[in-house]
């Protein structure tokens, strides 16, 4: 009797723990799309730059997919703990099973195509440098204030202005006022368009916004790693959760009350 009590108890422990696990699998699923979303259509953000690659489009998709499948996933968890449908619990498994290698897959294929990435995003940024002419439309608001905010000029440095149209066109000595280092000049205080320089040496930041990018995911990679690691472990612990109360589903001592 007091064996049947404790795998009753241990059940319904194993049950209602799954259950939160779920829960939580399906609040970050909602994060995930929000993320994807915001990524597809905030005006703030690099992302403008970069919304004419085809491979970010897609990644923006992936996110909102996989945050719309979590969701789902969450709820199918949740179901099969509390009314422990062994179908669903089996369905829910796998898929973890099938995100979990998914994921590793994913890391794995970005760390061996990060200078690939980084290729195709100097290409992309040289693309819009090029054809930057000042009239404030939405790419160009988003990639003077990403200058502003990381003080930096350029991608890989200021020499990527040096085949914009205007700049080249231009009798006066032009640069972009996003650029602009304060601490050299206070002359020009305009955050977007094109400043006259004084002398041909732009009183700009010097270092590339490539390096500036780096340097904030180094800084915020703890923070990054930290959450992939929640997740791949809630993902583990609801594998586990999930098999061990498949497997008991129908025996005498793991018959738990129904809601």
């Amino acid at each position: 009797m007091r064996s049947v009590s404790m795998g009753t108890g241990c059940m319904t422990a194993s049950k209602y723990f799954l259950f939160l696990l779920n829960l939580i699998f399906f609040l970050l699923g909602g994060v995930i799309l929000g993320f994807g979303l915001w990524l597809l259509l905030d005006n703030q953000s690099f992302i403008v730059i970069i919304n004419n690659s085809t491979d970010v489009k897609v990644a923006c998709y992936v996110l909102i997919s996989v945050g719309a499948f979590s969701m789902l996933l969450g709820l199918f968890g949740c179901l099969g703990a509390i009314f422990q449908i062994k179908c669903l619990l089996g369905l829910y498994f796998t898929c973890l099973l099938v995100i979990l290698v998914a994921q590793i897959a994913a890391g794995v294929l970005v760390y061996l195509q990060k200078e690939k990435v980084n290729e195709q995003m100097s290409k992309i940024v040289d693309k819009v440098l090029g054809s930057y002419a000042g009239n404030s439309s939405r790419t160009e608001q988003a990639w003077d204030l990403i200058q502003k905010k990381m003080q930096c000029c350029g991608w890989m440095g200021q020499e990527d202005w040096n085949n914009n149209a205007v700049i080249l066109n231009s009798s006066q000595l032009l640069f972009p006022c996003s650029c602009q280092n304060l601490t050299l000049t206070v002359q020009n205080r305009s955050d977007s368009g094109f400043c006259e320089a004084q002398t041909p040496d732009w009183p700009v930041y010097n270092v590339g916004c490539s390096a500036s990018v780096e340097n904030w995911l180094i800084t915020n990679i703890g923070v990054v790693l930290g959450i992939c690691l929640t997740v791949a472990l809630i993902e583990l612990l609801g594998m586990i959760l999930s098999i061990c109360l498949c497997r008991n589903v129908g025996t005498d001592y793991s018959k738990v009350p129904r809601f």
